[in-house]
């Protein structure tokens, strides 16, 4: 059992116009809230000049954020939620979906592995902070 699942991905090949301006990535990274079944608290998306968006979104269940390079069409992806890791990966089929990468590079990491029965404690004696 863990908390939650992180998606850490690298989407390459993306064509440059879908990642250059921060209206278009704005509309794919909030329509993966949606589809994702997560819930929205506060958003922020930055432009930069000439092209390229940095952004993130913080949902109840933690975060979704992102960098685009378009002049490398390159996407650099992160999507972290608690509870089922249905949601989070239903979010990340969206946005590869929108984006139509040529290639993907991703890991996904379960979070917080044991911890309903772990212990603080012995977290601790071994020296993890």
């Amino acid at each position: 059992m863990s908390i939650g699942i992180h998606i850490i991905a690298d989407l390459r090949g993306v064509e440059f116009d879908r990642i250059s301006n921060v209206d278009d990535i704005k509309k794919v990274m909030e329509g993966a809230v949606k589809a994702g079944n997560l819930t929205k608290i506060r958003s922020h998306y930055h432009q930069f000049t000439p092209t390229g968006v940095s952004g993130i979104i913080l949902i109840a269940e933690s975060h979704l954020s992102f960098h685009t390079w378009p002049e490398y069409g390159l996407v650099t992806l992160d999507i972290f939620t608690c509870g089922p890791t249905d949601n989070a990966e239903t979010a990340f089929e969206y946005i590869l979906d929108k984006l139509s990468p040529q290639s993907v590079e991703y890991k996904k990491l379960e979070r917080g592995v044991d911890y309903p029965r772990g212990s603080q404690k012995k977290e601790m004696e071994i020296g993890i902070a």
